[in-house]
């Protein structure tokens, strides 16, 4: 089966280090797990410093992105130019609005993540948080899936989520968590207040240490026989019920 190549990929050591060393920006970077070298330590390195997150993959994996000489290293640039969170909130506040942050939580399908986002340009959100590492890749398929949001919606890459939700409650924001374990229906969740809603993935839903770091906890109303919705469609009726609310 022949590999699908990506406009955005780059492999073999030196054009990788020289990408780094050029400050492009980096979407997914992977290196063989048991390929050793100097070239290979200085990614690592280099990588490690500028907080981008390196994927210690089998050989496979990388054959799987191209059949070339890869070298035991392949790496995404980044589609989108991802901004600052703290910025976004203090931007929201100081302009005199009610800050309404998306975080996602293991979101991993590239064209759920597009419609996430295509939802969130509609609804007015003011930025998406995603964790660095187990989330979806933005590449063409998710740009095109956003239908052109990716382009208009910040999005915002975090290290550590729970540090993340934690400086989200210090902003005076308050964390709802979108969960079938939740306390009452979305609808009963004051959301004209500053908010940030937390998206889990469909098969293990929010993680248990961030639900427990939630302020609130809000469930969909479910009437049929289905057991959970698609992420995206889920997300979308959460978010119409902030604009409902707030308008």
């Amino acid at each position: 089966m022949k590999a699908k190549v990506e406009k955005n990929m780059i492999f073999g050591t030196h054009p990788v280090l020289e990408a780094l060393e050029a400050g492009k920006e980096f979407e997914k970077l992977f290196v063989q797990s048991n390929a050793r070298g100097n070239v290979l330590r200085d990614i690592r390195t280099r990588a490690g410093e500028l907080g981008y997150p390196v994927q210690e993959v089998p050989v496979q994996k990388l054959d799987r992105f191209t059949r070339k000489n890869h070298q035991g290293v392949v790496a995404f640039l980044s589609l989108i130019e991802y901004r600052s969170l703290d910025n976004i909130i203090d931007d929201t506040y100081a302009a005199g609005k009610v800050p309404l942050i998306l975080v996602l939580d293991r979101v991993t399908d590239v064209r759920n993540f597009g419609a996430i986002a295509r939802n969130a340009d509609a609804m007015g959100v003011n930025a998406i948080v995603i964790p660095a590492k187990g989330g979806a890749q933005i590449n063409s398929d998710a740009l095109k899936s956003s239908a052109g949001a990716l382009n208009h919606v910040p999005v915002c890459r975090e290290k550590y989520l729970d540090k993340t939700i934690e400086y989200l409650k210090n902003s005076g924001i308050k964390v709802v968590g979108c969960t079938e374990k939740g306390d009452g229906f979305i609808q009963s969740v004051d959301y004209t207040e500053p908010v940030a809603i937390i998206m889990g993935s469909e098969e293990n839903g929010i993680s248990d240490k961030y639900l427990k770091m939630c302020d609130s906890k809000a469930k969909i109303p479910m009437l049929g026989n289905v057991g959970s919705l698609n992420v995206s469609v889920a997300c979308g009726m959460i978010l119409y019920e902030v604009v409902r609310q707030r308008h």
